[in-house]
């Protein structure tokens, strides 16, 4: 492709991609969370669309995991599994994105009640319609680490029947204070299922814990990251196993993991040789998708379109689909 008169914006608008940080229900838009809690009854500590857009405004993780899991108490039925899933899928798309290897969080539904069958059953419905408009998509179950290894253990055996669905399983929620080794017997078990390993490591939590992803958990792929470029011969491991990063720069502005996307890693990354990738994690909540985290982070550390190039090119080599399949 010739750059001359191509711009940035334009190569990110036309460039296909794949999206292998997602998490579906950091896609839950204000505006669906008041019309399922309408439907389902459910109420509120917001009075409007516009106050719960004020509330999302946040100092760090946690304070935003504890309303991303209040949020996602309007979810109950099958119907509205489908219908969030449904809507990221086609934003996605509109984005240019063909494949999706997207996490859910089981344990944040299972704990209050929604039956692991309600959830699965929505979101195939979604996977198969999104199939269908051209996109391919897959699953990552992911175990909160906030929980205990014993809890990770029951989900993944609550998970068996469904295997055929999952893709593999993830590790996310509050980082600091609990390393990936707490995980290290339910992520060999779920190996010993045939399940792709990734895990979240190095946003908040210390380089250490991108090592332990790596040595103790056998993680084929780091989520985040961004911390593992203060230690060398970690970089040296990343780049010379080709492990990939899924970096998510809106995200990290909003929870202040920089403080200032000028300020963000993604071009040392490039610069080390690393295979990073560009993604969302909670759209709804950090202020933009795919091509929005593109947009912003290539106008701050002024990427140029073969840059861009790159990086949509290292999110299929970085996906567990064939990346063949995913560029014809």
């Amino acid at each position: 492709m010739g750059h001359q008169t191509t711009s940035p914006a334009d190569v990110i608008r036309d460039i296909p991609k794949a999206e292998l940080h997602i998490h579906v229900e950091g896609s839950l838009e204000p505006e669906m969370m008041f019309d399922l809690a309408r439907r389902n009854g459910v109420s509120l500590p917001y009075r409007s669309v516009e106050e719960v857009r004020r509330a999302y405004a946040f100092a760090n993780l946690q304070e935003f995991l504890d309303l991303y899991y209040d949020g996602m108490n309007v979810l109950r039925t099958e119907e509205d599994f489908f219908a969030l899933a449904d809507a990221y899928l086609r934003r996605a798309a509109a984005d240019g994105v063909v494949h999706v290897e997207m996490f859910f969080d089981p344990q944040a539904h299972t704990g209050r009640g929604v039956p692991l069958g309600t959830l699965m059953d929505g979101l195939e419905r979604a996977i198969v319609r999104s199939r269908e408009r051209g996109v391919s998509v897959s699953l990552i179950l992911c175990f909160l680490r906030h929980l205990t290894e014993r809890e990770a253990f029951e989900t993944l055996e609550e998970a068996e029947p469904y295997l055929d669905r999952l893709l593999g399983v993830g590790l996310d929620s509050s980082e600091v204070g609990h390393p990936p080794s707490k995980f290290a017997r339910a992520f060999e078990a779920a190996r010993d299922l045939g399940l792709r390993l990734v895990a979240h490591a190095g946003e908040e939590g210390p380089p250490e814990y991108v090592w332990e992803a790596l040595e103790i958990l056998g993680v084929e792929r780091i989520d985040h990251g961004n911390r593992a470029l203060e230690d060398d011969a970690l970089v040296a491991r990343l780049r010379d196993d080709r492990i990939p990063l899924t970096v998510c720069p809106l995200s990290n502005l909003a929870l202040r993991v920089v403080d200032d996307l000028a300020a963000h890693p993604i071009r040392r990354m490039l610069d080390l040789g690393l295979l990073a990738t560009v993604n969302s994690d909670d759209p709804a909540y950090f202020g933009g998708y795919i091509n929005e985290n593109f947009r912003r982070v290539a106008e701050a550390v002024d990427l140029s379109p073969a840059e861009i190039e790159t990086l949509a090119r290292n999110s299929f080599d970085a996906s567990f689909a064939a990346p063949a399949t995913l560029r014809s």
